[in-house]
């Protein structure tokens, strides 16, 4: 018999009397000639049974389950993730609708408060200017009234030499003269204004019956002095009294001197 007869018996005995390998160790064995995943399991098995699992066969599922669990846990956490990031955005465009609404109301509420400032100013600016307008048309009336008023009442001049004559001739007793003086005065006048209430140099400037000059000294007779003969005559009869004493006299000086 050849040695590889010999040993062949040998090799089937030692195989036959080798000790019987442990459920742990059996499972690891046949783990090893399987796939990843396989091997993957029994592993967990293995792990589990050595850690008082229920079974081997639990600790596997637990192991294929695993990644799926943390794959559906990452799922719900990105869809959390998602729902926060679109309830944050959600907030910021309610709070910029919001705020867009409220600048909105302020805007009209400003806008309506300007238009309503504005109307008020124009109105009171119209009845300023219809008061004013108003007034000055008052104004108006009463001076064309007051002026109506007191050119009516205002005296008119009136030349009346026969009146002024008359009027002289009655007032010689009381300056102390006697008719006599009428016929000098009567002369002395008429040479001077011809017996005119509105009588006027247009070389000098005097004035009236008696061409008092300036014209202005007649006033002091009275404030009518441009239209009443009579203040006229007073002034002159005062005067002709003061500087020569009668009017014989100051018609003796205007002879003379062509002017008394």
């Amino acid at each position: 018999m050849s040695s590889k007869d010999q040993s062949r018996p040998e090799s089937r005995h030692r195989g036959e009397n080798a000790a019987p390998l442990s459920t742990p160790q059996s499972v690891l064995k046949n783990a090893a000639r399987g796939g990843k995943t396989q091997r993957m399991s029994v592993v967990a098995g293995v792990v589990a049974a050595l850690l008082g699992a229920a079974s081997v066969g639990q600790a596997a599922d637990a192991a294929f389950k695993a990644p799926e669990l943390n794959r559906v846990s990452e799922t719900q956490a990105t869809a959390q993730a998602s729902v926060s990031d679109i309830d944050a955005e959600m907030a910021i465009l309610k709070k910029a609708a919001a705020e867009k609404t409220a600048a909105d109301k302020a805007a009209a509420a400003k806008a309506a408060a300007d238009k309503a400032a504005a109307d008020k100013a124009a109105a009171d600016k119209a009845a300023a200017e219809k008061a004013a307008a108003e007034a000055a048309a008052k104004q108006a009336a009463d001076a064309a009234a007051a002026a109506a008023a007191a050119a009516a009442a205002a005296p008119v001049a009136v030349d009346d030499p026969a009146g002024a004559k008359a009027y002289a001739a009655s007032q010689l007793a009381a300056y102390g003269w006697g008719q006599d003086q009428m016929s000098a005065l009567s002369i002395l006048w008429e040479k001077e204004s011809n017996w005119r209430t509105t009588a006027t140099n247009p070389s000098s400037g005097a004035y009236g019956i008696v061409q008092s000059l300036p014209a202005s000294k007649l006033a002091s007779a009275g404030a009518d002095w441009q239209t009443n003969y009579k203040t006229q005559i007073q002034w002159g009869l005062n005067y002709i009294k003061e500087r020569y004493g009668s009017p014989a006299a100051a018609l003796g000086f205007h002879y003379a001197n062509n002017w008394y």
